[in-house]
């Protein structure tokens, strides 16, 4: 099977402790390196979700975690994934909703444009919960769970720094709002009371037998 965007193939190793026969492909060059000095015994190309470089059929899995939120055209991929998939291959795509991120504050309205200016800046923020749909258009026994992790502790407070750091960035929110934001997040870390709440969408299909 194929894990397209790799990055720095965790997912490949896992895959091979299973017995698969699993290729990373990822069009960033340093993540592959990386990936390479990490898993030498792993197979690794350089490619991007649109250009596939495996021959029609030759597939029997297709997964891509986190990746389709950063294609303009995600049914070219899927035409791709298609391509290589042999008849009752599966495909399975994970992804967020980057306008479904849950977080407590004392300022709901801000924290509505710390969410949503980031979401703006990525090709296809809203693409996870579209897998259901996009699927549909090729491939059959299309599933889709959603999984939510609630996070508390300060181990995701970098990602509520990310947002806010996107927003100012984008120029949806000034830097004194900003900074007022993350200060609030830092402390409800420090004391135990940060929540974020991120939903997993997780989508599965066949290949046409």
């Amino acid at each position: 099977m194929v894990d397209v965007g790799c990055g720095a193939a965790r997912a490949i190793a896992e895959l091979t402790e299973h017995g698969l026969k699993a290729v990373g492909v990822d069009p960033d060059e340093r993540m592959i390196a990386v990936a390479k000095a990490r898993w030498p015994d792993a197979d690794f190309r350089i490619a991007g979700a649109y250009e596939l470089p495996f021959a029609d059929v030759t597939m029997d899995g297709y997964r891509a975690d986190k990746v389709f939120h950063e294609l303009f055209e995600p049914e070219r991929a899927l035409a791709e994934a298609r391509r290589i998939l042999a008849p009752g291959g599966r495909i399975m795509l994970v992804g967020q909703d980057w306008d479904s991120f849950v977080i407590d504050s004392d300022d709901p309205a801000l924290t509505r444009s710390v969410v949503r200016a980031p979401a703006d800046l990525v090709p296809g923020p809203r693409t996870a919960r579209r897998y259901r749909n996009l699927l549909l258009a090729g491939f059959e026994e299309v599933t889709v769970e959603v999984h939510t992790g609630v996070f508390t502790g300060p181990a995701m407070l970098p990602v509520l720094v990310g947002l806010a750091e996107g927003a100012c960035s984008a120029g949806a929110v000034s830097r004194a709002r900003v900074d007022v934001w993350i200060a609030e997040q830092r402390a409800r870390a420090e004391a135990d009371r940060m929540f974020l709440a991120l939903p997993m969408f997780v989508a599965a299909a066949t290949a046409p037998r």
